[in-house]
């Protein structure tokens, strides 16, 4: 059955194999050489987004010039999320046609909405990356996996016949983990047991939550689990320990983001690789803490080099014993969000709430608070004021989708002020 899906599959997404086979094919290299391939990549993409966008060419003149002995990436300036926000149209390749790429969102997880222009070769790369690391899990091409998401867009709606085709071929189920109460968690284990999934994937704290009632009502889980990969959001000791104990197997941490994914993941032994052939990595110490910046090397559309991703960590030195080429790294302390719940017992996911101002690009900073279980502010710092039409559009949105007699405010400030850690919180439950 798995060599069927996997063959039916393949028909339908032949790039995304034939990158799957080039990535795989550079976890063979020594490490010097993958170290050697990623420099000679850096120069490419500094060199392309230099001749063929107006924001780098502007950005890089005068630098690449005076740089005769070889290029010095820390030179460069830093990307900050506001150079995007303020210059995404002179970012992409001038020679490409906008109306032919796609527009994604980042969602703001640093509280500051992003959106990026794509277009298909990103998302198949994606994907195969994400296979890549899947397989660090023993999965293979064509079995089950089963994803508990946050993020309410990406779930396609669909029912009958060829709906259950479609998931059969693709070996894949999504749950919309967005929101839950303990009905829904019950559901979601009865739904493992029957699918019988080889991987489960999701927020962590929506895996935790799930592993918690698994342990707490002593559901058996089918021994066809190889592996839980956790993504999204940060993954805290206990949480792993839960998920665990719930379903007999390793946990994998991974790191991405939406604009630039398959940054990293964890190995069997506990370390975490990042994909030094999809990405450079840097860290620096800046404003008392070790920030990241991640270039992408495969990103000609929309160049991000030396973005500022939002997250803290270090690189780590030396080999690990799982044989992996790919370079070490430590992750910091990073965003840390709240479960917003409604008085009528349901738990809702952060990532509900950024995804409500999607496309609402004069946003330049947001905080979603929760004061009681009736009331949410939101607090705004806009170029202008949304449309009354808008602002009713958003509110009509929660008392539909989240409760009725949920009651959100939105309040416009000139500045929102970061936690004590330094970090942006964008929803925060005052609910004691």
């Amino acid at each position: 059955m798995r060599h069927l899906r996997h063959l039916l599959h393949k028909r339908g997404h032949q790039e995304r194999y034939d990158y799957l086979e080039e990535l795989l094919g550079h976890q063979t290299m020594y490490p010097c050489d993958l170290a050697q391939r990623a420099h000679l990549e850096l120069g490419k993409i500094i060199t392309f987004a230099y001749e063929n966008t107006d924001f780098y060419h502007e950005r890089l003149d005068g630098i690449l010039n005076d740089a005769p002995d070889g290029l010095d990436v820390s030179k460069l300036p830093i990307l900050r999320k506001d150079d995007v926000l303020n210059n995404r149209e002179r970012m992409v390749d001038r020679r490409l046609d906008k109306a032919s790429l796609k527009i994604g969102s980042t969602g703001g997880s640093t509280g500051k909405p992003l959106s990026f222009y794509y277009d298909n070769y990103k998302s198949e790369l994606m994907r195969a990356g994400m296979c890549r690391s899947y397989m660090w899990a023993g999965w293979q091409p064509g079995e089950k996996i089963l994803n508990f998401w946050g993020a309410r867009q990406d779930i396609k709606a669909g029912t009958g016949f060829r709906q259950a085709l479609k998931e059969f071929v693709k070996a894949e189920m999504t749950i919309g983990a967005y929101e839950y109460s303990e009905a829904d968690l019950d559901q979601w284990s009865r739904t493992i047991q029957s699918y019988r999934p080889v991987l489960l994937q999701g927020y962590a704290s929506i895996l935790a939550e799930v592993a918690s009632y698994i342990i707490d009502q002593g559901i058996q889980m089918p021994a066809t689990i190889k592996g839980v990969f956790s993504t999204a959001e940060v993954l805290y000791g206990w949480q792993r320990e839960k998920i665990e104990k719930a379903f007999s197997c390793k946990v994998y941490n991974q790191y991405g983001s939406r604009e630039i994914p398959n940054i990293a993941c964890e190995c069997s032994h506990g370390n975490i690789h990042f994909f030094s052939d999809m990405v450079y990595l840097e860290s620096i110490h800046e404003e008392g803490e070790d920030k990241l910046l991640v270039t992408s090397l495969t990103n000609r559309v929309m160049p991000m080099i030396r973005y500022e991703i939002g997250d803290s960590g270090k690189l780590k030195e030396g080999e690990c014993e799982c044989g992996s080429p790919f370079p070490m790294m430590e992750m910091g302390v990073c965003r840390s969000n709240d479960i917003i719940k409604t008085r009528q017992g349901k738990n809702i996911y952060p990532s509900y709430f950024i995804h409500l101002l999607d496309g609402m690009e004069a946003i330049k900073q947001f905080q979603f608070v929760q004061h009681d279980l009736n009331s949410i502010t939101l607090n705004i710092v806009s170029s202008t004021k949304l449309a009354q039409d808008a602002e009713l559009a958003i509110q009509n949105r929660v008392k539909e989708e989240l409760d009725r007699d949920m009651v959100l405010s939105i309040n416009y400030l000139e500045e929102i002020k970061r936690s004590r850690s330094g970090k942006h919180r964008f929803v925060i439950s005052d609910i004691k």
